[in-house]
């Protein structure tokens, strides 16, 4: 019996498993409050292009904390420029890794999606002002006759304008404050 336990202790210490760090899980909805480091913008950003941005404070989760600094990489998923006419400038983005305490996890955050405004009531403006300069400059050369050619040029006008000009672009800055939500658990060492 003696002879015995030696081996049974040898084949459980040869059988066990290796000590491994504790692992925290920052769970679905954890907010990552970040800078980014890199712009983008519906201008000059293509898909597929690289965004990087940084923790601005620590965030902690049960006893570990990713440190202030620690990296988000991800690109932008899709982008479009504003139209000259219609079609409003859309960017989205995703980060798909962080880098913190030497390690890269894979991460799982809610897109960052932006979206031009409209410019409808601005382009209607342009238009209706052309058309009212014209007709003032027309009444006052040539009277009532001249004020309706006058907003007639000054309507046409008005509408080359917006027919020549792109509509608000969307953009980050590098430098920018976002907050980046989870939308899955991210298990952290």
């Amino acid at each position: 019996m003696q002879t015995l336990i030696p081996f049974v202790a040898l084949a459980l210490l040869v059988g066990a498993a290796p000590v491994r760090a504790a692992s925290h899980t920052l769970p679905i909805g954890t907010v990552l409050p970040v800078t980014f480091e890199t712009t983008v913008s519906s201008v000059t950003s293509r898909p597929e292009e690289k965004v990087l941005a940084r923790l601005r404070q620590p965030v902690r989760v049960g006893g570990a904390t990713l440190p202030e600094g620690s990296e988000l990489r991800g690109h932008v998923i899709s982008v479009r420029r504003s139209g000259k006419v219609k079609g409003r400038a859309y960017l989205s983005l995703a980060f798909t890794q962080l880098t913190a305490n030497g390690k890269t996890y894979a991460l799982a955050a809610r897109r960052i999606s932006l979206l031009a405004p409209e410019t409808h009531g601005k382009d209607a403006k342009i238009i209706g002002g052309g058309a009212g300069a014209g007709a003032l400059v027309g009444a006052i050369a040539d009277g009532k006759s001249g004020a309706a050619k006058g907003a007639l040029v000054g309507g046409a006008a008005g509408t080359g304008a917006v027919l020549a000009t792109r509509g608000k672009e969307v953009s980050i800055p590098a430098g920018s404050r976002w907050r980046v939500r989870l939308v899955r658990p991210l298990v952290v060492d």
